[in-house]
Formats: C-alpha cells, structure tokens, sequence
C-alpha cells in the first residue's frame, strides 16, 4: 500500500472536471485506489463519489493505492493534484 497526502490548490477545488480527470486516470491502473478527507474514504474510479467528498481550495486529501501498480498510480494521481487539473 502507497500512501500520501496531497493539498487542493486550484480554487474552484474538486469539481466535475477534476473529478473525471481522476476518475479517467484511476481506470488506467489495475490497483485499487481511494481519496480521504475527514473521515470518507471513496473510490477514486466513481465520479460521484469523488464530487460527494466536497473538497475545496486548499484541502489535504490522502490519496491511498493498493495493488499491482500501486506505485505509478500514486505517481499519476498526486501529478494531477500538483499540477491542479491543468485549470491555473
């Protein structure tokens, strides 16, 4: 298991395009993978899940992988949050 704990830094936070730029990388691995944020912790292949977590501009979310290609997984996920969904 791959663990690490990511800071939303576009300002309109997850929404529905950040939520399937998510979704689209997470189907490309064969491992599980899951975002936490207070206590919820939803599978990042679920648009909806990832939209009903309601994270904002400046929240820590721990991204968590768990398989196969855990490790790229992390990789990919965490580059999308540093380069805040391509939206700044």
């Amino acid at each position: 298991m791959q663990t690490q704990d990511v800071t939303i830094k576009n300002r309109a936070g997850i929404h529905a395009r950040p939520a399937a730029l998510i979704v689209q990388t997470a189907n490309e691995f064969e491992c599980e993978i899951y975002l936490e944020k207070d206590n919820n912790s939803i599978n990042a292949k679920s648009i909806m899940g990832i939209i009903t977590l309601g994270a904002g501009y400046n929240t820590v979310v721990n991204v968590k992988t768990d398989g196969e290609d855990e490790e790229d997984a992390l990789q990919a996920i965490v580059k999308l949050f540093e380069n805040r969904f391509e939206e700044d």
